[in-house]
């Protein structure tokens, strides 16, 4: 007992420590997109602040470079992006965090490794990624009555150990309370809450992090393309975010697209041209909205990458029509336009990640021999409260035994060479435990799942 107290003390005394030493800091660092060549470094401060980062090679101190000074501002959230370029491909870089000239100290590590040149030069590397969505903090002021709906904060230490090269954050990553949507202000004011619990600090400065947005980081529940202030939203999403774009061109909204050795990764939003969910007298409707769904397919048919990721807030291939699937509310026709799409251009090897439902599943989508296999991992919650009634769906599509109602994240592994290099997913609950287990065969899919040309549930 003697023992575990001292230890307690020592723990408390080195979070007090590098509190103590970090009181101009409110949330990070955290690492943002990571490229070959140059990657972006965010943070927020308690007030207006000089915000500078120093990054060498691993082993080589005598090659450190600075980056730009950045003033943060009230306006932002005072947040700072700051991009570190001139990087060495293939390299892992140590960073150093200034707060007004004054070098900051962390009982964490902050380092990251930039993506190696491959194509035309040898094997793509295995990588993994965590991938989940759902990430509700309590706030007691600001919260419903009664039980608490948030909790489980830990999962962030455990996605943390599992060691992944990035993380996909698939939406509602921040839960807008009652009003605060029609606020930039209270917008600002709830990630800046979010963002600073201790258990995600970590994990923000240790990996690349790349997010999309769903209603909730949006606006009102289930919110569509007519909420007014989605601009606003969207521009202080791109606040705390460093995507490698938020839109692009003449495509509004939270959209942008990355790679990852022989990965291609289109992050999608599904709220900026989304129809009304009640909108009866309009066929076919649109989610995706025209003009980004023409990007989608354009890219997709592109892509030279071995796989391609489908990032999305709610279920695509989800059969129910039940909330917000892509088969509800009269979306299945442009939910089977894109699997059409996919079948007659034979795009192999696409699998969405979605997020949403507060429940964990696999999806698959078997059209025929010798056609593309389609799947859809579904990963939710993180902290917000699980749907425990999701095993009374009936979700045609569904893998059996893949269905996961607690709280939980995937790990997304790629790896092997040649004819053998895979994918697999692993889900873990917020201790780090081993829920479930499957990899993906493409070519021979182990499916117990019925086998059409065409599903629509229209």
């Amino acid at each position: 007992m003697k023992a575990l107290k001292s230890f307690l003390f020592i723990l408390l005394f080195s979070a007090l420590y590098s509190f103590s030493q970090n009181n101009r800091i409110n949330a990070g660092p955290m690492l943002g997109h990571v490229g070959m060549t140059e990657a972006w470094l965010w943070i927020q401060t308690t007030g207006p602040a000089q915000v500078q980062f120093i990054y060498y090679p691993e082993g080589e101190a005598g090659k450190k470079k600075k980056s730009p000074k950045l003033q943060t501002r009230k306006e932002k959230g005072y947040t700072a992006k700051i991009k570190l370029t001139q990087l060495q491909r293939g390299t892992t870089y140590i960073y150093e965090v200034y707060v007004n000239g004054k070098k900051q100290k962390f009982n964490y590590p902050l380092k990251f490794t930039t993506q190696d040149i491959w194509k035309y030069h040898k094997p793509p590397k295995d990588f993994s990624f965590a991938f989940g969505s759902g990430a509700y903090i309590n706030d007691k002021p600001w919260d419903r009555k009664g039980r608490a709906y948030g909790g489980n904060y830990e999962i962030y230490t455990s996605i943390y150990k599992t060691h992944p090269d990035f993380m996909i954050w698939g939406g509602d990553n921040v839960y807008l309370r009652q009003g605060e949507w029609n606020s930039k202000e209270r917008t600002i004011y709830r990630y800046t809450h979010d963002r600073s619990i201790p258990e995600m600090q970590a994990l923000l400065a240790s990996i690349a992090h790349y997010a999309i947005m769903d209603d909730h980081d949006f606006g009102p529940n289930d919110s569509d393309g007519s909420f007014w202030n989605k601009d606003v939203t969207e521009e202080v999403f791109s606040y705390f975010w460093a995507n490698p774009s938020f839109g692009f061109g003449d495509i509004k909204g939270a959209v942008a697209h990355f790679s990852w050795y022989d990965a291609d990764f289109f992050l999608l939003d599904n709220r900026y041209y989304r129809d009304a969910n009640h909108l009866k007298t309009k066929y076919p409707k649109t989610i995706l909205g025209e003009k980004q769904k023409e990007w989608l397919k354009n890219a997709l048919t592109h892509s030279k990458a071995r796989y391609k990721f489908i990032v999305i807030g709610g279920q695509f291939l989800n059969t129910a029509k039940r909330y917000e699937t892509y088969s509800n509310y009269g979306f299945a026709a442009e939910r089977q336009e894109l699997i059409d799409f996919i079948i007659r251009e034979d795009i192999r090897n696409v699998i969405f990640l979605t997020g949403d439902r507060h429940e964990s599943e696999i999806s698959v989508y078997v059209p025929g021999d010798d056609k593309p296999v389609i799947f859809d991992i579904t990963s939710s919650p993180f902290t917000s409260g699980p749907n425990t009634h999701a095993h009374k769906e009936i979700n045609h599509l569904r893998l059996p035994g893949s269905l996961i109602m607690k709280r939980n994240y995937a790990i997304i592994s790629v790896s092997g060479q040649g004819k053998e290099r895979g994918v697999s997913v692993t889900y873990y609950d917020e201790k780090g435990n081993k829920i479930y287990t499957y990899k993906i065969n493409f070519s021979k899919p182990q499916l117990q799942v019925k086998r059409q040309a065409s599903f629509s549930t229209e």
